[in-house]
């Protein structure tokens, strides 16, 4: 192909953008790396990395377009939630396709994106929003049981807790808010920080919808299941299979209700990652993303003769012709879970689970003597099992196998008193 240059967007403390690069260099496409923290990342391009502000994203778009005017940029690709509006604006400033800044918004802002729903006649429990300062016990009489508390602009279930009263309410209610007030989500000074939203619970299953969307036009390119429950306190996803299992009609609802809420929402252009419920009035919108499925969990898709959904992504945000057909065997990812806080040291049984029929890879992410924090607080997993069979059925078995073959070993986390005694005696004092 001519060469093109496209401008990768991620944050640092993603998983994927890694991924999006070596696709692009695969592509023979030269890249630009934009980012929150270019200080701390390799350049094997030899190219540089734009320092972003993603908090701060009309000033963003305006040093893209100012780079530009010297390295043309023929497409934008934002890796991730964060970098997502500046996509949007930088894109405007540059005449490349799309999606209005206000859609690319709404899908960082689950109250924007509900009160859009809403509006346009998408189906959505009742929700309220809280400021962070609320009194927990007056807001606690506000809503209707059970319902689900959340952070307004983060992700992977981080901060979801569901509550059954009043005082589950209260107790979730201060754990969010405590979470939102950290320093790390702080130093975001995102205004959507301040608030909690409130919202009924919906029974069902959950599943997601993957796709792409060309000029308004939604391609869908795969829909997973998750197999596993998740019905509460917390929501931790553990497991994605595809093809999906249900039938055809429930299927077709599903696609139905995206591009309903694609439409609300004003998204026309590019990759979008849905969540939804399975309830038994059909399927309802969790959330729909601007972005690519999270983590490395897109590494389980292969389209036509081979291609990842990093190059499909890329040769669609370039202009070029793709082929969104998924090959067909069925796939699934494991997202391994953290199950209690402590400081990781090591995995065994790795080659024992790779060992397992059907598992393509299993990649530990977690770093020896890395914190590691469970959710509703964390933001993580320990890594990924890849897996592809001949059935849904033989993906998630194999997946559920490889997972009991692994270790883990983590150590509790010493209280401050305790590790500042441990301190001393290793000093000798």
């Amino acid at each position: 192909m001519d060469e093109k240059r496209l401008l990768l967007l991620f944050a640092t403390t993603g998983y994927e953008g890694r991924d999006f690069a070596a696709a692009a260099q695969r592509l023979g496409v030269a890249v630009t790396l934009g980012t929150d923290h270019c200080h701390s990342l390799d350049d094997p391009w030899h190219d540089g990395a734009l320092a972003l502000r993603f908090n701060q994203p009309r000033t963003a778009a305006r040093v893209i377009e100012r780079y530009a005017r010297e390295h043309p940029i023929h497409g934008i690709v934002a890796v991730g939630d964060l970098p997502v509006r500046t996509a949007a604006l930088a894109s405007a400033r540059l005449g490349l396709p799309h999606n209005p800044s206000t859609a690319a918004a709404a899908c960082r802002n689950k109250y924007l994106a509900r009160r859009l729903l809403r509006a346009a006649g998408v189906s959505v429990p009742p929700f309220a929003r809280f400021p962070l300062d609320a009194d927990a016990a007056d807001a606690a009489r506000q809503v209707a049981y059970p319902c689900v508390l959340k952070p307004l602009a983060l992700s992977a279930s981080r901060g979801v807790v569901r509550a059954g009263g009043p005082a589950e309410f209260v107790v979730a209610f201060r754990r969010v808010a405590a979470l939102l007030r950290t320093a790390e989500v702080r130093v975001r000074r995102d205004e959507a920080d301040d608030w909690i939203l409130v919202e009924g619970y919906l029974e069902g299953r959950e599943a997601t919808l993957e796709g792409l969307l060309d000029n308004g036009v939604l391609r869908v390119l795969a829909i997973f299941d998750k197999p596993d429950p998740l019905e509460g306190p917390f929501f931790e996803e553990t497991l994605f299979v595809t093809p999906s299992r249900e039938d055809a009609a429930t299927q077709a609802a599903m696609v139905k209700e995206v591009d309903r809420a694609c439409r609300a929402l004003g998204l026309v252009r590019g990759p979008i990652h849905a969540e939804l419920r399975l309830t038994p009035q059909g399927p309802r919108i969790l959330e729909i993303a601007a972005r690519a499925i999270g983590g490395l969990c897109s590494r389980t898709l292969r389209f036509g003769t081979g291609m990842s959904l990093e190059e499909l992504i890329i040769r669609h945000a370039l202009g070029l012709e793709i082929e969104p057909r998924r090959e067909d065997r069925a796939v699934g990812v494991m997202m391994l879970p953290i199950e209690r806080p402590g400081i990781y040291e090591r995995v065994e049984g790795i080659e024992a689970a790779r060992a397992v029929d059907g598992i393509d890879e299993v990649t530990i992410t977690a770093k020896s003597s890395q914190a590691l924090l469970p959710l509703p607080e964390g933001g993580s997993y320990l890594g990924f099992i890849f897996a592809r069979g001949d059935s849904p059925q033989q993906v998630e078995q194999a997946l559920r196998q490889a997972h009991r073959a692994l270790r883990f070993t983590v150590s509790p986390i010493l209280p401050v008193a305790a590790a500042a005694t441990a301190a001393a005696a290793a000093r000798g004092s």
